[in-house]
């Protein structure tokens, strides 16, 4: 089983460290608290989790369904755009301490996992091959392969988190305010492709 768990390290990590929705809420909402990467962590865990499981028993094919990706492409895409706006809007309190974002930490994981079609299409197709891949080892295999995927996106999104809340003071608000408008940015950036990406394939 080693070698397969090592694949799923690889192809992990290679995953949650590419930039993107949830990386983008991490950063912004570190300022507050080292363990937000934790929290964030977590809430993509209660959508992974029983997507795994639901992927594990052969329901793949319904998160390719060329119309359960439009609307979760549209509803997804519009969310994180939301999101987006309201970290730009936040920008400056948040970086000179009288407020933090709307949402909490746990609750920006949920969202940027369950309303991210790309997400989802990924355990339907590059995370279905990891789950046939441990298959052989039974209920046993399973649970490892989910311990060691979280594991992955704990590790990657505490380390960022710590980063980001130890060495804040070091850097001049104005930065902290662009690296706002940087990461609100990408969050509307991803929702405006989810949104496009939804129609294209849907016509």
């Amino acid at each position: 089983m080693l070698p397969v768990l090592l694949s799923v390290v690889v192809i992990s990590l290679s995953g949650v460290m590419m930039p993107g929705p949830m990386f983008a809420v991490t950063v912004a909402k570190s300022y507050r608290s080292p363990w937000t990467g934790a929290k964030i962590a977590l809430g993509h865990a209660v959508i992974e989790v029983p997507l795994i499981l639901l992927i594990y028993f052969g329901f793949a094919r319904f998160f390719e369904n060329a119309t359960v990706q439009l609307v979760l492409s549209l509803l997804g895409g519009g969310i994180i755009i939301w999101l987006g706006f309201s970290m730009f809007r936040a920008r400056s309190e948040v970086v000179h301490g009288e407020k933090d974002l709307s949402y909490n930490a746990t609750i920006a994981g949920i969202i940027t996992s369950g309303l991210n079609p790309f997400f989802l299409l990924w355990w339907a197709t590059v995370g279905l091959m990891l789950i046939e891949r441990i298959d052989d080892y039974g209920g046993g295999g399973l649970t490892a392969l989910i311990l060691v995927h979280w594991s992955c996106d704990l590790v990657w999104l505490s380390l960022v988190s710590v980063l980001i809340y130890r060495t804040q003071s070091l850097w001049d608000k104005r930065f902290q305010e662009w690296l706002f408008i940087i990461c609100s940015l990408i969050l509307a950036g991803f929702g405006v492709w989810f949104i496009v990406s939804g129609i294209q394939q849907a016509v």
